[in-house]
């Protein structure tokens, strides 16, 4: 089965659970890493339960349910090792509610190219508009970065100074 596939299987097996037990499923990886393959799921609390973390126990109850779906499905031919976690505090932000879901807040924000003499940048989150991630930075300057250009976006674990 294809990656895309399995991904969208994984979604669609955990939805009912994740909801009934007030989980969301934040990210799903079917990824090779050497000779070994890996189901990694991320999992968060559900966008109105976000004062609470993600706990071990939290993940074991996921893995669990999984676990049994998926050998009772038995949709992969390869062996693999399936993780679940959470996505930490210093998250990727990875879908458009992401970036609403956590305005406000600080980012470190990768970019494919430098833009004005800077591949790497450091601000509080505004959110999405018009196609473009706008952050304000330290010297409190509204920055707009078109979507396309960034690379990565993750919550940073540390703020101004």
């Amino acid at each position: 089965m294809a990656k895309t596939k399995i991904k969208e299987l994984v979604a669609e097996e955990l939805a009912e659970f994740l909801e009934k037990n007030g989980y969301e499923l934040y990210n799903v990886e079917f990824i090779k890493e050497g000779k070994d393959w890996f189901l990694r799921v991320f999992i968060d609390r559900a966008e109105d339960a976000s004062g609470m973390v993600i706990g071990t126990d939290d993940c074991e109850k996921v893995s669990r349910y999984l676990s049994a779906r998926m050998d009772e499905l038995d949709p992969i031919e390869q062996n693999y090792y399936l993780e679940v976690s959470s996505p930490g505090i210093d998250r990727a932000l990875i879908k458009e509610s992401d970036y609403t879901r956590f305005a406000g807040r600080y980012v470190d924000v990768t970019l494919y190219q430098g833009m004005n003499g800077r591949k790497t940048l450091f601000g509080k989150l505004a959110g999405i508009k018009d196609g473009s991630l706008v952050i304000t930075d330290e010297k409190e300057n509204r920055i707009e970065i078109p979507m396309e250009k960034v690379a990565k976006a993750r919550l940073a674990i540390t703020s101004f100074i």
